[in-house]
């Protein structure tokens, strides 16, 4: 029997208590430390790291391979940001994690093979900051996903979740993705397989069907047979996915959205954790969705408009918004250490292109970033240069 989550009822109810909206500080502006600190074990070694964020300065602790407890302001599935394909690298991550410290962040999605054959350090590296960090795989064979998820427990990771929603014809022919909200069973043996050989939580992420599918019961009987099987939190992005005649852009926007069907799933099954993902763009959007289920999962909109992530975890934390030119100067001195290891800085500027979306200024910031990130030795001073421009821009208007 599943214990009863409230974990949606407890993020509204801190949203409800933090309705008067905190200003943005200047930079420089000493803030009151928010501080995660996490226990952190390798292997035969126990190692402690705090990370902080103080004012404008991001310190973390030592890097490697973990297994972590974590602690956080909120309830740790609140909030959370969808794994998105070439997006959500380790770069993204990290700049994820300086905008939102209580935020559930998750990988691209890895197939099953490529984690058992392939380059390890590669794939599944990451830094201690990102924790809580979940690895989504992808796959529908038990036994290749029971080993790589073993593989990602080893490295660390604080879940495993299994990739029932990708909608892209090449994920289909690997008979994976979407395509398995088509076979529930077999669904159930991968996740049963999986939570046979690790101790960290095995979740599903998936859609409310596919194809011709429209009925909440096919919905409901997919997330009993999976339930059965040992999964008891679901990620549900509120859309059906057409498998043919439709591009994953257009799976992501033509299906119309129908959250009445989330609510009600976490109404009739109580006992499961329910997270909620698809078109949420906005914190009072946000703060509507966590008054029915355990949590909120940011897609898109994470991206192209990052300081809304920041903006719904100061909520959630009830601390004070920061301005988005102190966020990106906490971001730097990371930037910093990975351009000294070899890092070229298009990886760390495509990530950050968004963050002044909609603010004076926000253009220039990203015309200068986009131009001069390919040139030979550029580096952070370039980072600097578009922020200067957007500071002068924003005053003029």
């Amino acid at each position: 029997m599943h214990e009863r989550h409230n974990y949606g009822t407890e993020c509204a109810r801190r949203i409800s208590g933090h309705s008067a909206r905190q200003q943005p500080a200047s930079p420089g502006t000493r803030r009151e430390t928010s501080q995660r600190r996490y226990t952190v074990v390798r292997r035969k070694r126990v190692i402690s790291m705090a990370q902080s964020v103080e004012g404008n300065t991001v310190v973390s602790g030592e890097s490697g391979k973990e297994e972590v407890e974590t602690t956080s302001a909120y309830g740790e599935w609140c909030l959370s940001v969808a794994p998105m394909m070439d997006w959500t690298d380790r770069v993204c991550r990290a700049f994820h994690r300086t905008l939102a410290p209580g935020a559930r962040l998750y990988t691209e999605m890895m197939h099953a093979q490529a984690v058992i054959h392939g380059d390890r350090e590669r794939l599944l590296g990451f830094d201690p900051m990102e924790h809580p960090v979940a690895l989504q795989l992808g796959g529908s064979e038990p036994a290749a996903l029971a080993q790589a998820a073993r593989i990602g427990a080893d490295w660390g990771y604080d879940e495993i979740n299994l990739n029932c929603g990708c909608p892209s014809d090449r994920v289909q022919a690997g008979r994976f993705g979407a395509c398995l909200m088509r076979e529930p069973t077999l669904v159930a043996e991968c996740v049963a397989a999986m939570r046979a050989v690790v101790s960290i939580p095995v979740t599903v992420k998936c859609r409310l069907g596919v194809d011709e599918q429209e009925e909440y019961g096919t919905l409901l009987g997919f997330i009993d047979t999976v339930a059965a099987g040992g999964c008891d939190t679901f990620v549900v992005h509120a859309r059906k996915a057409w498998l043919k005649g439709l591009s994953p852009k257009e799976n992501r926007e033509v299906p119309p959205l129908r959250y009445g069907h989330v609510y009600r799933l976490k109404q009739e099954r109580p006992a499961l954790r329910i997270l909620i993902n698809g078109g949420i763009t906005a914190v009072d959007a946000a703060r509507a969705h966590l008054a029915q289920v355990d949590g909120v999962m940011l897609g898109r909109a994470a991206y192209h408009d990052p300081h809304v992530l920041h903006r719904l975890d100061a909520v959630l934390a009830g601390t004070a918004e920061q301005s988005r030119e102190a966020l990106l100067r906490a971001f730097l001195p990371w930037v910093n250490a990975q351009l000294a290891q070899g890092l070229a800085l298009r990886h760390v500027t495509r990530h950050i292109l968004g963050l002044f979306h909609g603010q004076p200024g926000g253009r220039a910031f990203r015309q200068i970033l986009s131009e001069g990130t390919s040139r030979p030795g550029a580096g952070i001073e370039l980072i600097e240069h578009a922020l200067r421009a957007t500071q002068d821009l924003s005053r003029a208007a």
